[in-house]
């Protein structure tokens, strides 16, 4: 065990050194001049221009500008935001909580809806529940982002407003230490939209996993021994059926800390999607490069953790 996360560990930490070569090979190639001028943004002053050319090495060899990049960011440093004037990590440190707490509570809602679901129409193949989960997740998966959550707003913040009722928010964001209740309240909506799309899949998925394993012969020999339906699906069956749905929903969970941008867009939400839809607008590449490597991170850390998981979840899997 010991030895494999070492390894991974060690794999996790080569495809980021990759990624930040990329980053800085897409983000830096140019002059020296040109790429403080980006970095500045648009709207730069001459000076400020002249603050980044230092700031970032650029008088220095290209190996030397690369070392320099990857010493700030092994430090911490995901460098400065010339647009607003401070750092990129102070700016990322207010959005990551907005984006943590709508991916973290969306990733529990589809994973238990998504997984019950499957595993109810597995053992009752062909029924009338069957069908209607299938239909219903097909429908939400086909529906955008942007479609549902403007739906969403319409039915259950406009409508029920005129109507008397002010039970959900359109937008904004409560910190969590100011209110737990608005904290939950403003996000119940934007849970809800990444919830009913992602939990299509994942109900999919858990259907199709679980059929295969409901065919395998220990399930038949646990049948066999006289053990209740409930224990054989539950301790036999879903345990190996999860191994696909844990892979997804770590791909998945992670991409949504880099930021759901259309989510976050919808309802008004300052994350990281928001923070990047704003940079790209004004041409902002240190925060924009800020969210690639966090994203980047996020993924590397997640497929790590899944993958220590198949030995919990699979007692098949041993990990050397």
């Amino acid at each position: 065990m010991l030895r494999f996360l070492v390894r991974r560990i060690a794999q996790g930490i080569l495809v980021l050194v990759l990624v930040t070569i990329a980053v800085y090979a897409l983000f830096f190639a140019g002059s020296p001049r040109d790429i403080a001028r980006r970095i500045a943004g648009r709207q730069a002053t001459p000076e400020v221009v002249d603050r980044a050319y230092h700031r970032l090495g650029l008088d220095q060899p290209f190996y030397a500008q690369y070392r320099h990049f990857v010493w700030r960011l092994l430090h911490g440093d995901l460098g400065f935001d010339f647009y607003n004037g401070q750092p990129v990590t102070t700016v990322l440190k207010q959005a990551a909580p907005v984006t943590l707490s709508l991916a973290v509570g969306a990733a529990i809602l589809w994973f238990i809806l998504g997984v019950s679901t499957g595993v109810y129409s597995s053992v009752r193949p062909r029924s009338f529940i069957d069908r209607a989960f299938t239909a219903s997740a097909l429908f939400f998966y086909s529906i955008p982002v942007f479609v549902l959550g403007l739906t969403l707003i319409y039915f259950l913040f406009f409508r029920l407003t005129k109507a008397g009722h002010r039970w959900f928010p359109a937008s904004g964001y409560v910190g969590l230490t100011t209110s737990v209740s608005q904290w939950a309240l403003h996000l119940i909506l934007p849970w809800l939209t990444l919830a009913l799309i992602s939990a299509a899949a994942y109900t999919r998925l858990s259907r199709s996993s679980m059929l295969e394993v409901l065919g395998e012969d220990y399930v038949r020999t646990a049948r066999a021994k006289g053990l209740s339906e409930k224990r054989v699906i539950l301790r036999h069956a879903l345990r190996s059926a999860l191994t696909p749905v844990v892979t997804q929903f770590g791909i998945d969970a992670a991409s949504v800390i880099g930021g759901a941008i259309l989510t976050e867009t919808v309802f008004g939400l300052p994350g990281l999607g928001w923070e990047s839809v704003h940079a790209i607008g004004n041409q902002n590449l240190p925060i924009i490069i800020g969210v690639v490597l966090i994203s980047a991170t996020a993924i590397v850390v997640a497929n790590i953790l899944v993958d220590m998981l198949y030995a919990v979840l699979d007692p098949r899997v041993r990990l050397s």
